[in-house]
């Protein structure tokens, strides 16, 4: 099943319980989702965020993203549904606080890689971190 179809978060959603390779394609699910928002917080989805979620998720987790995956998450009716943050929410509750870091991190990088951050890249890097319960601190890189 491609990455793009973000079914564990849909079955998480649905109640249903997730094994530990479940919860592990919720982590890559969660990162996708927040990456490929990040790249259309700022309404110009730009070539080089593109290739950096590209790059991210393929370290991470060893996946291929396709452009078009990322597109597709970016805009998903997923969203009609339900806000990410509200996804995120649900999602922190069921994966390590390490794994809540680690798409945070992700997402810096991704909103800084062109050079400039607009304020609604700060305002949507705010929400998920919110979400994800990943305190100031931790953004900073001051709690190991």
């Amino acid at each position: 099943m491609p990455l793009a179809q973000l079914e564990n978060i849909l079955n998480l959603f649905r109640g249903t319980e997730l094994d530990e390779e479940g919860k592990r394609q919720l982590v890559r699910e969660a990162l996708l989702m927040a990456l490929s928002r990040a790249t259309n917080a700022d309404t110009n989805i730009s070539g080089v965020e593109i290739a950096t979620v590209q790059r991210i998720i393929k370290e991470r987790t060893g996946d291929e993203v396709s452009e078009k995956d990322i597109r597709v998450a970016a805009i998903s009716d997923l969203y009609k549904e339900a806000t990410l943050e509200r996804y995120l929410a649900k999602v922190r509750g069921k994966i390590g606080t390490e794994d809540c870091k680690m798409i945070v991190g992700a997402l810096a990088t991704v909103i800084k890689i062109d050079g400039k951050v607009s304020p609604f890249e700060v305002e949507f890097f705010n929400s998920v971190a919110n979400s994800l319960g990943v305190s100031h601190a931790d953004c900073a890189g001051l709690i190991e």
